[in-house]
């Protein structure tokens, strides 16, 4: 396994949408396994593949359940199918390092994707689980955080990203 260097908004691929992935084979396994490695080593809760400069549909996340147990998923060509509620809180990304602020996502949110030997599997996620489904999906689809922000919220955020990048703490 190897850790893989997390790209920083904003790189294009961050905003292109990722092409499904088509082959489930030992190259997919070994980009899983480095993406756990790389999520971990950054301390996130959720990594997807155009953030380690991979244009392809497909995220990790380890969400821990109520009792505080691990909880992996892999999801090769995710598609949320199913939302509701409504739920507000801070909201970070691997790829916007230093950078949270409140975000409105839905409570409740049902992936449909496929698991590393192409069948596919629904994931019914609440609360965090939800919002990280939902934040990496978007990730596949070339959305970023900025993109779900307010207006002012955003506008805050890069004037933040400028400072840091100005300030060398961006790279």
């Amino acid at each position: 396994m190897a850790l893989l260097e997390i790209v920083k908004y904003p790189e294009p691929v961050l905003h292109a949408v990722g092409k499904p992935v088509e082959r489930f084979d030992d190259e997919l396994k070994k980009l899983v396994a480095d993406m756990f490695e790389t999520m971990y080593d950054a301390k996130g809760v959720g990594l997807a593949a155009p953030q380690v400069n991979v244009s392809q549909r497909l995220f990790v996340m380890d969400v821990p359940d109520e009792e505080g147990k691990s909880n992996k998923i892999i999801a090769v060509n995710p598609e949320i199918i199913y939302v509701e509620g409504e739920q507000i809180g801070d909201e970070g990304c691997l790829s916007f390092p230093s950078i949270y602020v409140p975000i409105q996502r839905n409570q409740r949110a049902i992936l449909r994707a496929q698991n590393m030997a192409g069948n596919w599997f629904e994931f019914d996620g609440e609360n965090l689980a939800a919002r990280c489904v939902l934040h990496e999906t978007d990730h596949c689809d070339g959305i970023v955080f900025l993109n779900r922000m307010t207006k002012l919220k955003r506008e805050m955020a890069k004037r933040k990203i400028k400072k840091l990048q100005k300030t060398g703490q961006w790279e």
